[in-house]
């Protein structure tokens, strides 16, 4: 069973998330999947630009717990994204949480509906978002950063943009897309290619010096007995032993 779908109009190869019934989780398998059609796109002279989207109502809940990709597959998709010589356009029409959110930070553009939300979920689990920062520290706020890394709060679509996770958001994605991608089209392969390097080329230098360094973060904590904790109470939904009860009461969250 094929975990994405895929669609050409025009010169523009749309890529959809397509696994709902895990609110396209990255799997090893999807992570898989969107890799190697991201490596066919790179190759056909074909595609001038590419579309990464999703169906259902969740863009990404982030790694999939039950089959997780290696961060070492992350980093790479993260970094075959950034690298891939031409436009890679995000459209988001629903939520994305935690690895999601690396996926957005990776493309060149991110656009998104006014109704999508988005939150940065690792911190709740007894992890970080290690891998996802490469793409994300040096195109977004760092101060907002460091309030939704640390807090996991959700946000909108509107803060998203103010702090640099979105390009664009409106009511109407697909009219805010459409202009985005006319302008693509208009442009030269040459041209988008060699603006692109300009563009990445601090994002690429941040995972020169800190994949390693970040991988080895990420599993050290998936692999910790806080993650353990973190990961199975959020399958059973229930709050994890850190939280305290009667906080939990007062607050309403049990």
């Amino acid at each position: 069973m094929t975990l994405i779908g895929r669609t050409r109009a025009r010169g523009v190869e749309t890529i959809a998330l397509d696994s709902p019934a895990n609110r396209n989780a990255l799997s090893a398998a999807l992570v898989g999947e969107l890799a190697d059609a991201l490596t066919e796109c790179a190759k056909d002279t074909d595609v001038r630009a590419i579309v990464l989207t999703h169906t259902g109502n969740t863009f990404s809940a982030g790694a999939d717990l039950k089959d997780p990709p290696h961060p070492d597959a992350l980093v790479g998709l993260l970094r075959q994204i950034v690298d891939l010589p031409k436009p890679v356009v995000a459209r988001v029409t629903g939520h994305v949480r935690a690895g999601g959110l690396g996926l957005l930070g990776a493309c060149d553009i991110a656009t998104a509906s006014t109704a999508s939300t988005f939150a940065f979920t690792e911190v709740r689990i007894g992890v970080a978002p290690a891998v996802i920062s490469l793409p994300l520290l040096p195109r977004t706020d760092p101060r907002a950063l460091a309030r939704y890394y640390l807090t996991g709060e959700r946000f909108d679509a509107a803060e998203a943009a103010r702090i640099g996770l979105l390009t664009a958001a409106g009511e109407d994605v697909d009219a805010v897309l459409e202009s985005i991608l006319d302008g693509l089209r208009r442009s030269s392969p040459q041209g988008l290619a060699e603006t692109k390097r300009l563009l990445t080329a601090r994002v690429l230098e941040a995972f020169d010096r800190d994949a390693a360094d970040l991988t080895a973060l990420s599993a050290r904590l998936f692999a910790s007995a806080q993650a353990r904790e973190g990961m199975t109470a959020f399958l059973e939904r229930r709050d994890p032993a850190w939280v305290d009860p009667a906080w939990a009461e007062s607050a309403g969250t049990v």
